[in-house]
């Protein structure tokens, strides 16, 4: 795409080679306790001649151990990086939000090393915090070779650096990452990467045309089977929700579908992503301040599709289906009015009071789908939902909300140590769902009460969509504040989602984490959650 070339390309390592800070800058980052176990003498090949064993020594001493802390080793050429060594239980270990911080504020714009000094467990989520340090999209101008703008935020899109992140491994297990490790952590990086591209671009260029365009791309590199219904087949097919929210717009709405479906595999797994393009709030419209940074609220659908393309690039041995429900809710003759009552392909009306109120119209015709004609016996469902889900979990934490206590339980191991942290909110539908009572429908698609647990209002109301009796596992990310951080996208999700799911991974590296999460979450059954899930 024009403007969104790869500036920077990363390139991950197991091992550390010599390079001189004078020709290609480098990075050494990690937690002091970490940080000491390292010698000068495996780290001078990074360092000399410009950085002398006495001075590297006095730098390591001098960083503060309470907080993310830098201190400059030669120049702006040699830093030095510590990640805070206090982190509560609800904190990823690995601290990737303080590294993404650091890599951010240590990049030189060129061709550069960043050394990770970690934990064999911390690889994963430290390498995902890189790349959310390294966004593609950009449409920065050089004028007489001067980048307009701030640089130190993104390399100049004229110029193609490479980033060569290498790992030195410290605690019990000082083995080098295989080679395969290293792809597995190059393609999820790739995920994040264009999940992160997607979110950043302006829907002048990100719209629903587009948007698919970024699917078939992806179905044809993993040549795999699609479905798109759109416009006004969408109506006469019964997705009043989607059609609903989008018919208004230049762009049709449409129902998108990729599905990897291997040999032998006895679960049915259903992505569904809210792919709203940009949200005007439609004829309930937005405030000329909360209406920009709308372009991100295609967040979920763009991390569905990252992800979706890591875990079956790396081995996926279960039904796979990424749903992405995408419309632009736009202002126009043909836009949804407060009072109208829409039909949704669950066969539920809804009697739409709020039209700004419409993720959530949107995403109940693609789990009712992913139910009705997938037959996916776990379903999860990723949006930027709400901007209570700020209120409620903050905005480093989505918010998890799950008919299934083990899932609840998995998601937010998955969380830590994916670094894309989760926080459970209630999960009462005999207390909340009747927020949307309607006299004339069988519900309404806003609350009555504002101040009524938003978070998990919104989320029921997806669930109601699909039955609250729904034997599988049905699991709700609302990650509305996560997707970003400042006005950079963080492809939040990607790293979650093949974490979560990597027990099903034939991939050694998500595996093993995958099996991390059940096993803590299951009592040692790294199984029971998966056994629960087939009897039903």
């Amino acid at each position: 795409m024009d403007g969104c070339s790869p500036s920077v390309s990363l390139k991950f390592s197991g091992v550390i080679t010599p390079s001189d800070p004078q020709d290609k800058p480098v990075l050494i980052a990690g937690q002091i306790k970490n940080l000491v176990k390292v010698k000068y003498d495996l780290l001078k090949i990074k360092l000399e001649p410009r950085v002398s064993q006495e001075a590297y020594l006095a730098a390591l001493a001098s960083l503060h151990p309470s907080s993310s802390d830098t201190v400059s080793l030669y120049l702006n050429l040699a830093t030095l990086g510590a990640l805070p060594l206090k982190c509560s239980r609800h904190n990823a270990p690995a601290r990737p939000h303080s590294l993404t911080k650091i890599a951010r504020s240590a990049t030189t714009g060129t061709d550069e090393y960043i050394v990770i000094v970690c934990e064999r467990e911390e690889v994963f989520a430290s390498a995902c915090a890189i790349a959310r340090a390294f966004p593609l999209y950009s449409k920065k101008t050089q004028r007489n070779g001067i980048t307009i703008g701030n640089p130190a935020s993104l390399p100049p899109s004229t110029t193609n650096s490479i980033v060569t992140v290498e790992f030195i491994i410290v605690g019990d297990d000082t083995s080098p990452l295989s080679e395969k490790d290293l792809v597995t952590l190059d393609v999820v990086c790739q995920g994040i990467r264009l999940a992160a591209r997607i979110v950043d671009t302006p829907c002048n260029e990100m719209d629903v045309d587009q948007f698919l365009k970024e699917v078939e791309t992806v179905k044809n590199e993993l040549n795999v089977s699609s479905v798109v219904i759109r416009g006004e087949e969408l109506a006469e097919k019964g997705f009043g929700g989607i059609y609903g929210v989008g018919k208004a717009a230049v762009c049709p709405p449409a129902l998108a579908v990729l599905s990897f479906t291997p040999s032998g595999a006895t679960q049915t797994i259903a992505w569904v992503g809210k792919g709203i393009v940009f949200d005007t709030g439609g004829l309930s419209i937005k405030t000329k301040t909360s209406m920009p940074g709308m372009k991100r609220d295609c967040g979920g659908a763009a991390a569905i599709l990252g992800a979706f393309f890591a875990v079956v690039k790396q081995g996926f041995t279960q039904n796979l289906h990424a749903v992405f429900c995408l419309a632009e809710n736009a202002v126009g003759p043909k836009s949804t009015r407060p009072d109208d009552i829409h039909t949704l392909y669950s066969g539920r009306t809804v009697e739409i009071n709020n039209t700004d109120a419409e993720g959530r119209l949107v995403l109940s015709d693609g789990v009712a789908y992913a139910n009705k004609d997938l037959k996916a016996n776990i379903i999860l469902d990723m949006a930027t939902l709400t901007g209570a889900q700020a209120i409620a979990t903050g905005k480093y934490h989505g918010a998890i909300l799950t008919n299934s206590q083990e899932w609840e339980d998995c998601c937010m191991k998955a969380g830590l140590l994916s670094g894309d942290l989760l926080f459970p909110i209630p999960y009462t539908p005999e207390l909340h769902f009747s927020e949307y009572a309607s006299a004339v429908a069988d519900m309404k698609n806003s609350v009555a009460d504002r101040n009524n647990a938003q978070s998990s209002c919104a989320g029921l109301f997806i669930a109601a969509h699909l039955g609250f009796e729904y034997p599988g596992a049905w699991i709700h990310v609302d990650m509305a504040t996560p997707v970003h951080c400042g006005e950079r996208a963080t492809g939040y999700g990607v790293a979650l989602l093949a974490t979560l799911f990597g027990y099903y991974s034939s991939d050694r590296l998500l595996q093993t984490l995958g099996k991390s999460v059940f096993s803590d979450c299951a009592n040692g059954d790294d199984g029971n959650v998966c056994k629960k899930i087939r009897r039903k």
